[in-house]
């Protein structure tokens, strides 16, 4: 696609193409922010990625324009075609800064856990790998709880490469967060850390496991085996 078309535009006529009524209400329940103005377009989100892959080259200022979109699917488009660029191995270190500043500074519009679990790991994690984190620890200490799950979903990025102080860290921050899909994040990522380091996690398990939520210590344990389970389930009680 020549780069003149690759407008925010024609992205919206090709995905209006894609519309299925009945879909909107099944594109709908994943959205659990309470903005009170977005609302489903009725594209399944498989097309949407689709779609965002042939846009991966779509100029800064029109993905913006897509960000300010009050349809789910949209902004959804908007954070892939960022993530696409962010992750290929041509995209320039001036434009990943570039998608890593965009992101943060319109953190706003990406109010939805998936947005989040989309794009924070190329955009945000990979890019600071070799940088100071600062920003994810301000970001963990944020009233917006997607900018909370942004801070700990990000360090997926320094997992995978066994790097884990941060995961621990910012767990810690998060560790009796209010917000359920905080306490779903850190879970997760908790447990992504412990499969690197399982007598590190059970540490921060023996300090935590007891007050931590439930649903925190369910998804920080799923791969020990059922006794190691069990034994932390049990100090979760008390």
């Amino acid at each position: 696609m020549a780069e003149g078309e690759l407008t925010a535009r024609a992205f919206l006529e090709k995905l209006k193409i894609l519309v299925s009524e009945k879909e909107t209400h099944k594109v709908q329940k994943f959205f659990k922010g309470n903005d009170g103005k977005t609302k489903a377009l009725g594209v399944k989100f498989g097309d949407v990625f689709r779609l965002a892959k042939e846009f991966t080259l779509m100029p800064l200022p029109e993905i913006e324009v897509l960000l300010e979109s009050h349809f789910y699917e949209v902004r959804m488009g908007a954070v892939s075609i960022m993530d696409f660029q962010a992750r290929s191995k041509k995209t320039s270190i001036v434009r990943k800064k570039e998608l890593y500043e965009l992101y943060l500074s319109r953190h706003d519009r990406l109010n939805n856990w998936d947005f989040v679990d989309r794009g924070s790991y190329n955009i945000i994690g990979e890019y600071l790998f070799d940088k100071p984190r600062d920003i994810l620890y301000e970001l963990a200490k944020s009233d917006d709880p997607w900018e909370r799950r942004t801070a700990i979903v990000s360090t997926y990025a320094f997992i995978k490469k066994n790097d884990l102080d941060d995961t621990f860290k910012i767990a810690e921050i998060l560790i009796h967060d209010q917000h359920e899909l905080i306490n779903k994040a850190v879970g997760s990522w908790l447990r992504e850390a412990g499969k690197k380091d399982a007598e590190r996690l059970r540490r921060f398990l023996d300090q935590y496991a007891a007050s931590m939520p439930r649903v925190t210590l369910r998804y920080a344990i799923e791969k020990f085996d059922q006794a190691t389970r069990t034994h932390y389930m049990a100090l979760g009680k008390r």
